[in-house]
């Protein structure tokens, strides 16, 4: 979602660019005179933008180029070093419409796997804009998830199948006391065993945590429509669950904000717990993300929440939405037995909070001071 706001941003730009040529060109000039391609607002905002990006020419020349797309290999000696990049630049400049492609260019013997998610969009009649995100890390991460569910499929099979194999056992020796009092000590054993394989599984997660993945992450996205972010809320909070897929869900809510927001107003994340109403010893943790954007209607606050479904498809396809972040996060509360809530008016923003189950008091590590003190900071303004 941020590489798709900012690709909004600067074709909103797009209007200030003026006709001029490469920067090869420009030094052959030598001291003539020779028009700027890029105004200095359109390189601020390129600049700005954490993904590698690139300016083309009709000429398939590269007008700008930001360091990481040399580094990343995209570009090189001041064109387009990808051909399927290339032909797709030229497929957007005969279309106009924006274009995404996932790139993995060929890496040197024994080095990583690189993955890159390119976008191309139209700037004006001549120039084309190409941002791609090294998404390698990304692309690490999920084979290392994809090995540890093997890994531990593989593990699982192991108390699962000698629980079976025990429990026949069980009922073929169901007329020998002693037989059977042997095969259920086998039995809970691989119980145990298999409850702690389980219990391995889940982390005990810091909410102060899992802002800080979130916001690190929408920085940029906030600093290019200069909207204020603001963390606010308890501190010390923790849940059990996975840091990641919790991150994760946040940062689309996050995500959604800035994109329904206009420039200069505030996104607001806040973090409390609130005490059940009929055991005060149970407790739910709240994150909530405010925005003071174009607020969602009655009859669309109960689909939102349905994959592919956009508020707004218009804007939706100008900052690159797929119709499917808050659809994963109602998956990601409901897979920690949670939920996620909306509160909306049309004009006036929204408020989308996730409702998590709190971690039990005395299995909860203790706070420096012993408090929980309420705590607002300005993230970004």
């Amino acid at each position: 979602m941020l590489v798709g706001g900012a690709v909004g941003v600067l074709i909103g730009a797009g209007a200030m660019l003026a006709f001029g040529v490469s920067e090869r060109q420009q030094q052959a000039a030598g001291d003539e005179v020779v028009p700027q391609v890029l105004p200095s607002g359109a390189t601020a905002v390129l600049t700005a933008l954490r993904s590698a990006s690139a300016v083309v020419d009709r000429g398939e020349s590269t007008v700008w180029a930001s360091p990481a797309a040399q580094t990343l290999g995209l570009v090189r000696d001041g064109r387009v070093a990808s051909d399927e990049v290339l032909r797709a630049v030229r497929g957007v400049r005969v279309s106009g419409d924006p274009r995404a492609l996932e790139l993995q260019p060929r890496r040197r013997r024994g080095g990583p796997r690189v993955v890159l998610h390119v976008r191309i969009a139209p700037l004006t009649e001549d120039l084309v804009l190409i941002v791609a995100e090294d998404r390698s890390e990304l692309a690490r991460v999920d084979d290392v998830r994809r090995d540890f569910v093997a890994n531990v499929s593989h593990e699982l099979k192991t108390p699962v199948g000698a629980l079976s194999l025990l429990a026949e056992a069980v009922e073929g020796a169901s007329d020998d006391p002693e037989a059977v009092l042997r095969f259920a000590g086998r039995m809970q054993h691989e119980a145990a065993r298999l409850a702690s394989m389980v219990n391995e599984l889940i982390e005990l997660v810091s909410v102060d945590d899992v802002v800080a993945d979130a916001i690190d992450f929408v920085r940029m996205g906030a600093l290019a429509k200069r909207i204020e972010l603001v963390i606010t809320g308890e501190h010390g909070l923790h849940v059990l669950g996975v840091r990641e897929q919790l991150a994760s869900a946040l940062r689309n809510l996050i995500d959604n904000a800035l994109a329904y927001s206009a420039e200069r107003t505030r996104v607001v994340v806040a973090t409390r717990s609130v005490p059940d109403p009929d055991d005060r010893s149970l407790h739910t943790v709240e994150i909530s993300v405010a925005d003071q954007g174009i607020g969602i209607s009655d009859d669309d606050q109960g689909r939102v929440f349905e994959r592919f479904y956009r508020v707004d498809p218009a804007r939706s396809r100008a900052t690159g939405g797929t119709g499917l972040g808050l659809a994963i996060v109602r998956n990601v509360c409901a897979n920690h037995g949670g939920e996620v809530t909306i509160w909306s008016v049309e004009g006036s923003g929204s408020t989308f909070t996730l409702r998590l189950p709190a971690l039990a008091d005395e299995l909860a590590p203790p706070i420096e001071g012993g408090v929980s003190p309420s705590v607002s900071r300005k993230v970004i303004s």
